[in-house]
């Protein structure tokens, strides 16, 4: 029971570290400054519901993209673990990775209406990037059915904590001061980097394992 519980908590802090809600809500708070409280609201519901289908359908389809595309699981760790470990060690620095940051043009098309930026960027490619798509489907497919459950489930409760933060994200910010989201932004960005570094020792260790 200790190590299944111990699993959950592991998936779940690997998304938290790659998704990173407490850096991203002043992103969230930046895209919708203009929207009154009950939009604001709508806006987070819709980005957050979005990015969980996308990683829904690719924790539920992985394995069927794997097979279509010839790809292996080693392949896809090592290629994910890369990216991740990138994305860790920008954010060590006190940088927005490219991958989770929005373009001009992104930000000038958001002005247009008030719920176009739940889909993008908010959805894609700040919350769902190829970050959280790598995480995701590295571990839904180290297992069966099991894994899957635990992967969408703690990514579920990741999902209702994310909006949480972003409805009561300027208390938070407000308290927090631009010195606190630094610090946080580099803690997660270590852990976002062991994690892609132990990504990649699993890629490598299973690539030499089929090469036998």
């Amino acid at each position: 029971m200790d190590s299944i519980i111990g699993h959950i908590l592991s998936v779940f802090m690997g998304f938290f570290a790659i998704m990173n809600p407490i850096a991203n809500t002043p992103v969230f708070l930046g895209l919708t400054a203009n929207d009154t409280p009950a939009v604001r609201k709508r806006v987070a519901a819709k980005a957050l519901l979005t990015t969980f289908v996308i990683i829904v359908v690719f924790c539920l389809l992985g394995k069927l993209i794997f097979d279509l595309f010839g790809i292996t699981l080693p392949a896809f760790r090592i290629t994910g673990g890369v990216l991740v470990a990138l994305i860790g060690y920008q954010m060590l620095h006190g940088e927005q990775s490219s991958v989770h940051q929005p373009t001009e043009e992104d930000q000038q098309n958001s002005l247009q209406t008030a719920l176009s930026i739940a889909v993008t960027p908010l959805a894609i490619p700040i919350l769902g990037g190829p970050g959280t798509i790598a995480t995701a489907m590295n571990y839904a497919s180290t297992g069966g059915v099991g894994e899957i459950v635990i992967t969408i489930a703690a990514f579920a409760v990741l999902c209702v904590i994310t909006y949480a933060f972003f409805v009561f994200g300027q208390n938070l910010v407000r308290f927090l001061g631009s010195g606190g989201l630094s610090v946080i932004t580099r803690l997660m960005g270590l852990i976002l980097a062991v994690i892609g570094v132990q990504m990649l020792i699993g890629g490598i260790t299973g690539a030499i394992e089929m090469a036998k």
